[in-house]
């Protein structure tokens, strides 16, 4: 096993780049195996600069550079694996010319530039840029970039607007300073759907939505997304679009979700495609979401970019709480908030809970592409909320529009960030920084008393050592409360309360009655509430409280805690919490989609941590009989109700996505998936007649659950093989839903079906990354999946090293459990380690979890 660490970049160690990038102009003449790439960059000195002249260059064959015209010679630069540095003497101001050649065809890491079935395709977030030709990969250095294209494919693409195109050729300029990760172009023969948006400023811009041949039926709705994108950004944060053009592409082959180029937006295609046939609701809800994001980068992330890597939540955080706002608007607040909670919980929680812990803006990386993590983006999305409530609206509003105002053109800092709230609210932010420099997800403790009508409440505060950091200081925590009397009536409306201390107390006065506390309304910040609360409480909140996310938290606490207590000692489901749920879905005032959330009970994974917080080695096939005991209690105590539900949230008419529609869908098939424990006739019959895939897959999904399924499973495959995004479906809900025993079994079985490839990422996730989704198999004490990812991995990481780096995390909590299990995760851990040649991706993520 190696024992050497992949090298640190720290942020201490930052200095401004010696040279500033005045003017950019690249000439692409493409080929399969042999592009050429023609540079011509005009740079200045940098007085706050220092250091040699370095370009940043990975797998470039040099043709040929010049400086001012005059070629230069290998003793004029020293050319290693990683760049080229300039050794001769430097005028002031001068233009860097180079020719390189790159292999798009064989760049199966898909940074840089590649091929994805016959189109052209770039990804250059966040060190792409370098895979291309010579340059200052960093994103402090921004400039203007002139782009040519040369080829024989119908439609090339690039950033900005186009001047220029005949056949073979096309020209575009983006006159906006931008930094390298922001380059994009795309050339193939494609299509377009076509719409206009006419921005508050009367510009008219062309928009078009990209895609292969046959998909140009499927782009409808990502199109009507960006149209409300665009509307919501000038209504809500006064945000015009700034260009004559906006382009969104669909590619098959994408390590991420999408991204934020200028102008030329690339997607991955299932985030862009959708008819009713083949997709969901959540995949509608999911376009219209990312759709909205990377939209939003164009002034969170693109006019104001971050000054380096470490400032990566300056973007992504920022970006994802605007994209989360927009949903709440365009479809339900409560419900996407509960959402975004399970997310950061499912996700953010359990990394800030293990080895691969870090803060908002970690202070030193190996591999930056191993920091585009749930605390970048989502915990990061949780500060901007938390900083939003404590200056309120108008604060952050005000604060929103001087820092557009002050850093528009700006590679900015967190520090910059937070001057700007400081500055517009007249607030000190010095301890609120913690959040972006503290890992670990802090504990609330409560205790409370009541005497002479006043309410006591003491808040304690403790975060736990993460890799690092053994110290924490108390962090600003906004705590959202009320109180409610024992009738159920709100005796203090929502107020939030600012936790800054290690421990304090609040009095609430000329109380006639003990009141019941509703603390941390709307989820107000992501810290764990420790606090004991017995199950009649819970259960009143659940019936009373008026604040929704809340009243969701009150019946999953009821469900955690019966599943808790069967899972120790056996006991039974608890009688309040089936009466809470009988009275809430059958509440017909209340949203279709909050009813369905009510019935979803908490997952494996998050129960597996709750035991291991709380000093229990958790069994993962003793949590999954547990879940499976509970939804047979459900469905059997709740028959008539959950018949009745799935009857009456039968949508009638044609399939629209809009969500109310959705809604319904979700309440009748949370009720199908309990149905089915008792009679799996009903699934049977919505999967033989459903006319959209959300009906469809339910049933599918509902049937997979209680080992059924298998005649549908083969007609799935049958009616959908020629439908890429949907046969990604087949390969991950067979292995997510597959039981504890046939799961790694059934995984290795879906790799060599004909219709896997080691080149997909989409198609690798469905299978590889799917086994950690599927919590009991995963953790199967024989071991299997173990032995079966890091095998995966070993064999993806020469293909594709950010795909197979992403997926080992589903190794990152093997703490948890018990010995014999982590002994057998170690050493598929040191096997994976002990690879000749591994990526430094994957060296850097496997090193820190084996390092806890």
């Amino acid at each position: 096993m190696r024992d050497d660490s992949p090298t640190q970049t720290l942020l201490a160690d930052y200095r401004p780049y010696p040279l500033t990038a005045e003017s950019v102009a690249l000439t692409f003449r493409l080929a399969p195996s042999a592009t050429r790439v023609t540079s011509a960059i005009r740079y200045r000195a940098n007085p706050a600069g220092s250091g040699p002249v370095r370009f940043d260059g990975e797998k470039l064959r040099l043709i040929r550079a010049a400086v001012d015209g005059v070629e230069l010679t290998p003793g004029d630069y020293e050319l290693d694996s990683t760049g080229l540095t300039l050794t001769r003497p430097l005028p002031d101001s001068f233009l860097w010319e180079a020719e390189v050649e790159i292999d798009p065809a064989a760049n199966t890491a898909l940074e840089g530039l590649y091929i994805s079935k016959g189109m052209y395709c770039t990804q250059c977030e966040a060190e792409g840029f370098r895979k291309i030709t010579f340059y200052p990969d960093r994103p402090d250095v921004m400039a203007p970039f002139k782009v040519r294209i040369e080829s024989d494919l119908p439609v090339l693409l690039s950033n900005g607007n186009p001047v220029g195109s005949g056949p073979g050729w096309a020209e575009w300029d983006d006159p906006w300073p931008k930094p390298a990760y922001l380059f994009a172009l795309v050339a193939g023969d494609l299509v377009a759907t076509h719409g206009e948006f006419i921005t508050c400023e009367d510009r008219r811009v062309d928009l078009n939505i990209w895609t292969r041949p046959g998909d140009e039926d499927k782009c409808d709705y990502a199109l009507d997304s960006l149209i409300r994108s665009m509307d919501w950004d000038e209504r809500v944060y006064g945000r015009a679009y700034d260009l004559d053009i906006f382009n969104i592409v669909a590619v098959d082959d994408f390590n991420m979700g999408a991204m934020e180029n200028k102008g030329l937006n690339i997607f991955n295609s299932r985030y862009v495609l959708a008819s009713p046939e083949t997709a969901t609701d959540k995949d509608y809800e999911l376009i219209e979401g990312i759709i909205a994001h990377e939209y939003f980068h164009n002034w969170t992330g693109n006019r104001i970019t971050c000054r380096d890597w470490f400032q990566l939540c300056l973007k992504e955080g920022l970006t994802v709480f605007r994209d989360q706002q927009f949903t709440g608007d365009m479809r339900s607040q409560p419900v996407k908030r509960i959402d975004d909670v399970l997310g950061l919980r499912a996700g953010q929680f359990r990394e800030d809970s293990g080895p691969l812990s870090h803060p908002v803006r970690p202070d030193a990386y190996a591999e930056i592409n191993n920091f585009y993590t749930a605390t970048v983006y989502r915990k990061g999305a949780e500060v901007i909320g938390m900083l939003r409530r404590l200056v309120g609206p108008e604060g952050y509003d005000k604060a929103l529009d001087l820092y557009f105002e002050r850093h528009d053109g700006d590679a900015a800092t967190i520090e910059d960030w937070l001057k700007v709230f400081e500055d517009a609210t007249g607030r000190d932010l010095t301890q609120f920084k913690r959040w972006y420099t503290q890992s670990g997800t802090p504990r609330v403790s409560v205790e409370d008393s009541y005497a002479d009508g006043t309410y006591t409440l003491t808040l304690r505060q403790q975060t736990l050592p993460t890799p690092g950091q053994p110290d924490k200081q108390p962090q600003v925590i906004p705590v959202a409360m009320g109180l409610l009397n024992p009738n159920g009536d709100e005796v203090l409306p929502t107020r939030v309360l600012e936790l800054t201390e290690a421990e304090q107390t609040f009095e609430f006065k000329g109380l006639s009655s003990r009141p019941v506390p509703s603390l941390l309304r709307d989820f107000s910040a992501p810290v764990v509430l420790d606090r004991a609360v017995p199950s009649a409480e819970r259960a009143f909140l659940l019936a009373h409280d008026t604040d929704p996310f809340n009243r969701w938290e009150s019946g999953r606490a009821l469900a955690k805690d019966s599943l808790l207590a069967t899972i120790r000692d056996g006991a039974a489901p608890d009688a309040d919490l089936i009466e809470g749920l009988r009275a809430v879905i059958t509440d017909d005032s209340l949203d279709p989609a909050f009813r369905a959330k009510m019935l979803a009970l908490p997952g494996e994974d998050d129960l597996a941590q709750t035991l291991h917080q709380s000093g229990t080695t958790p069994d993962p096939l003793a949590i999954h009989r547990a879940v499976g005991a509970l939804e047979d209690a459900l469905a059997r105590a709740l028959e008539s109700e959950l018949t009745a539900l799935h009857d009456s949230c039968q949508v009638q008419g044609p399939y629209t996505p809009d969500a109310a529609s959705a809604g319904k869908r979700a309440l009748g098939n949370a009720a199908l998936g309990l149905l089915t424990r008792l009679d799996p006739a009903r699934a049977r019959a919505q999967f033989s007649k459903a006319d959209n895939m959300t009906q469809q897959q339910a049933a599918w999904a509902a049937l997979l659950a209680v080992g059924e399924g298998a005649v549908e499973t083969r007609a799935f495959y049958e009616q959908w093989q020629h439908e890429r995004l949907v046969i990604d479906k087949w390969f991950s809900m067979q292995v997510t839903l597959a039981s504890p025993e046939t799961c790694a079994e059934t995984a290795r079985a879906l790799q060599s079906h004909k219709d896997f490839d080691w080149k997909n990422p989409n198609r690798c996730r469905s299978v590889i990354g799917a086994l950690a989704l599927n919590a009991a198999g995963f953790h199967d004490p024989s071991g299997a999946s173990y032995r079966l990812l890091a095998d995966a991995l070993i064999r993806l990481d020469p293909i594709n090293p950010q795909t197979a780096a992403r997926v080992s995390s589903a190794f990152d909590s093997w703490g948890r459990y018990d010995a014999h299990r982590q002994e057998l995760i170690r050493a598929e851990l040191r096997r994976v380690l002990a690879t000749p040649d591994l990526s430094r991706d994957l060296t850097e993520m496997v090193s820190r979890i084996l390092g806890a």
